[in-house]
């Protein structure tokens, strides 16, 4: 008995530091956007581990296995399209895989690479899509190509942005499209074919990347965010839709661009137009209820995010709007702990904060890194010029953070 318990701790260590070690998706294990490393305040060129150039601008967030940090990028205008893979301690790129594609319309804050591969412990996941073809790939962490899929064309002017998750065996691609004719797909991981296909009624094109919820008696739903539809849940395995909430505004055109996130038995869900109005909704799930009937549980629509995605950090909920104001809540109730506007930066925020430690760090769309306590009251605690367009998030793996800027992949040594 006495061994059965060294072998349960061992095994427990090693999932607990495999979590602790990996980014795989975009804002990491299940979009929470949080991990232990210790990240200066304000970098200086001793806190660079490395840094490196990049071909073209692009916005997708880097994901991070182990020592590889994996990235989407492209070049010609999106007439190639790559996966690159960097090693996580040196900088250099040990393969970069290039495919052709087509240069087409798109938003002018969007780029040609704007999804994060979505990762699990043998394969990298990549999707990029226009007009006429919405492309998914697999490589070993490697760089072999073990499968390549085309689901059809993307439908939206703002051109593609939204990124893949991995579900067990697996890879989870959302294609809510302008005007309907979309569909989330279940892809199989080691083979590519389509486990399960839902048709979606969507008005508008999605950039919302989905999380998984589980419940306390472990039932899992995979929860979607769409102006339209609201919130959507599916059963993970096989698609069947569980329950679908239309709680955000239809009066007016919005977007679901920030991502849901989990907070305790709750799914936190934003959506909104830039100049209109922005809801941030909290949803308790059917599984989480007592009578199996989802509903809302609080909302608020005072100065709440467009683009970045919320934040949980156990009793703290934080809204970093776009505009450049934080707002702390109370996860479970919504109440306002404080709310504070960054100093001595004018500029606007398309990245999503993350948790680094005991601070939190957010990049503004003109390279200020802002990092701020997490804690009960504001305290801001550096700023850092990157001098460089910047509209992805960090990644924190192995101690350090990752981050792509326009013209750049950078690593910063943890402390």
């Amino acid at each position: 008995m006495k061994g059965f318990f060294v072998l349960a701790t061992v095994i427990l260590s090693q999932v607990l530091c495999e979590a602790s070690e990996n980014w795989p998706r975009f804002r990491g294990n299940n979009g929470d956007g949080s991990a232990e490393s210790k990240i200066p305040s304000k970098w200086e060129q001793k806190h660079y581990r490395w840094s490196i150039p990049l071909e073209e601008n692009g916005h997708g967030s880097p994901s991070v296995w182990g020592e590889r940090v994996f990235l989407n990028t492209s070049v010609e205008k999106g007439k190639t399209r790559k996966v690159i893979c960097v090693n996580a301690q040196s900088g250099e790129i040990e393969w970069n895989r290039s495919y052709p594609s087509k240069t087409h319309k798109t938003h002018r804050f969007n780029s040609f690479a704007s999804s994060t591969p979505a990762l699990d412990s043998e394969r990298v996941f990549s999707v990029w899509g226009h007009a006429e073809e919405l492309i998914v790939t697999a490589h070993s962490h490697k760089g072999k190509l073990i499968w390549e899929r085309d689901l059809g064309g993307v439908k939206g002017g703002h051109g593609f942005a939204v990124s893949p998750i991995v579900f067990e065996d697996l890879l989870i691609a959302p294609n809510d499209q302008e005007k309907g004719g979309g569909a989330h797909y279940a892809l199989d991981c080691d083979t590519g074919e389509i486990r399960w296909k839902v048709p979606r009624a969507s008005k508008r094109l999605t950039y919302s990347t989905p999380c998984v919820f589980t419940s306390s008696r472990g039932t899992q739903e995979l929860i979607f965010t769409n102006w339209w539809l609201g919130f959507t849940s599916l059963q993970p395995r096989t698609g069947r839709q569980l329950w679908e909430l239309s709680v955000f505004g239809r009066p007016h055109s919005e977007r679901a661009i920030s991502s849901p996130i989990v907070a305790g038995n709750l799914v936190l869900g934003v959506c909104g137009f830039t100049t209109l109005d922005k809801h941030l909704v909290a949803i308790l799930p059917a599984s989480a209820a007592e009578d199996g009937k989802a509903r809302e549980i609080w909302r608020m629509e005072e100065t709440m995010p467009h683009i970045p995605t919320p934040l949980l950090s156990g009793n703290r909920l934080y809204l970093w709007a776009d505009g450049g104001v934080i707002t702390c809540l109370r996860p479970k109730t919504g109440e306002k702990v404080w709310k504070a506007r960054i100093e001595g930066v004018k500029d606007t925020f398309f990245g999503s904060p993350v948790r680094a430690g005991k601070k939190i760090i957010c990049v503004s769309a003109y390279g200020q890194v802002v990092a701020i306590e997490d804690a009960d009251q504001f305290k801001q605690l550096g700023v850092t010029d990157l001098e460089s367009v910047c509209r992805s998030t960090p990644a924190l793996a192995n101690g350090d953070l990752y981050l792509r800027t326009a013209e750049k992949l950078l690593c910063i040594k943890g402390m």
